[in-house]
């Protein structure tokens, strides 16, 4: 998520919305066997682990229908059975976890998001590659569950702050791994050998260095005139175009402009810099017809400002953008949700789905037609306070979203809490419609 304009969670309530249907153009419950959306069941984490407040992003690999979370509470990857929604094991790294810094006015401790890990998580046939603090990657081999000779290396951030937001293009065999809380944020392009073994080299990438390489969001894109001030998030691999894109919340200091950045994985270069405008992408996910949805992760308002929850002239926009991965063009702004972290697209029922922990009526996953390109529902989800005093833990929100393919289930972790059956000690909320079951079982 932005570092900064955030909008402020209100964490002592929890503000429960009613399930939206939205008919206005979207198909019908029995097309394509795409119903309402509803929560199916819940996978509690077990209660040998500590509770579930902090964690970051998560996928889900169609392969093999497993479910993978960074889970900073547990210092782990935790694994889930998606198919049987049996929570299977969780994976030990030597991860960050949670680290602590003193509160607003040296007030209590709260949660240092920059510092703490794991966070990026992807899954490439057996190797399970994860981000960390500080600055970290790691292969881990999945039929051992061990990191391989070779496989953790560091993206030479600064201060101990974090590698965060990852993703894998297969054909070049190329990570790209977003430092986003160093000052200006940059990207790694890391080799991933066949053994799982990682090359990275800190040097800029130039006409003369090419990957790996490094990619800094200061004086970048063609003209190199745009300077990323507010972190740097989610990339994606597009395969016809066969580049990276990543989204930028911010640009050159100004709070309602975003882009989305189209990177060359042979020679580092931003090739293009795509322009969004009241938004700041967080989330990015590729959907059909090569379009990009953006995740919006704040929400403006009618007149162009972050909007705000307590001025009553501030009357909230929220919006996600669907964006033509070849031009930059955008093809819609979805009206009605926003404030989204991690969004996925499900080629099963051809839906977009939102984490949007900051949307203005309470936490929700949003669900998007992505042929229509409309907001068709949104469900509720749960944010939670943290304790700033001794011993402190952290607030808990629901910004992570991955979906099965295979049986159109929607996996959302949760902070631990009373609101959900079985997630006193947090749980993982399983999403979806009887109707787009089709799993091969």
């Amino acid at each position: 998520m932005p570092r900064k304009n955030a909008l402020t969670l209100s964490l002592l309530l929890i503000v429960a919305v009613p399930i939206l249907l939205l008919p206005a153009g979207s198909v019908s419950a029995d097309e394509d066997q795409r119903g309402a959306v509803k929560l199916l069941t819940t996978v509690p984490i077990p209660t040998s682990l500590v509770p579930l407040r902090a964690f970051d992003i998560s996928w889900l690999d169609p392969d093999s229908q497993l479910y993978y979370l960074g889970d900073r509470s547990n210092k782990s990857v935790d694994v889930v059975d998606a198919r049987t929604n049996i929570f299977l094991r969780h994976i030990t790294g030597g991860f960050k976890g949670v680290v602590f810094k003193a509160g607003p006015g040296g007030v209590g401790q709260v949660a240092d998001n920059d510092k703490s890990g794991p966070n990026g998580v992807v899954v490439s046939g057996h190797f399970l590659f994860v981000t960390d603090a500080p600055s970290r990657v790691v292969t881990i081999d999945l039929r051992t569950d061990q990191i391989v000779l070779g496989g953790d290396v560091s993206t030479g951030g600064t201060d101990g702050n974090r590698a965060d937001e990852l993703a894998f293009d297969p054909q070049d065999r190329l990570l790209l791994v977003v430092n986003n809380a160093d000052d200006p944020p940059f990207a790694s392009l890391i080799k991933v050998n066949a053994d799982g073994a990682l090359t990275v080299n800190q040097n800029e990438c130039s006409t003369s260095v090419h990957p790996p390489c490094r990619i800094t969001f200061k004086n970048f894109g063609p003209n190199k005139d745009k300077t990323a001030t507010n972190g740097a998030e989610q990339p994606v691999w597009e395969p016809k175009t066969r580049r990276f894109y990543i989204s930028i919340p911010e640009v050159n200091g100004v709070t309602s402009d975003g882009a989305v950045a189209k990177i060359n994985p042979h020679t580092g270069a931003v090739e293009a810099t795509f322009p969004v405008e009241l938004c700041q992408p967080a989330g990015l996910t590729v959907g059909p017809n090569q379009d990009l949805l953006l995740g919006c992760s704040v929400v403006f308002d009618t007149a162009g400002n972050a909007w705000d929850s307590k001025n009553p002239n501030s009357i909230a926009a929220p919006t996600q953008i669907i964006m033509d991965a070849n031009t930059g063009t955008i093809d819609a702004s979805v009206a009605g949700v926003g404030g989204s972290d991690e969004v996925w697209f499900n080629p099963g029922d051809r839906r977009y789905y939102t984490a949007s922990r900051n949307n203005p009526t309470g936490p929700v996953l949003g669900v998007i037609d992505a042929e229509s390109q409309t907001l068709i529902q949104i469900v509720p989800t749960v944010n939670t306070a943290g304790k700033t005093t001794d011993p402190p833990f952290p607030a808990g929100t629901s910004h992570s979203v991955a979906v099965d393919p295979r049986n159109n289930h929607a996996l959302v972790p949760l902070p631990a809490n009373n609101v959900f059956p079985n997630c006193s000690n947090g749980c993982i909320a399983v999403f979806g419609t009887p109707r787009g079951d089709h799993d091969e079982d």
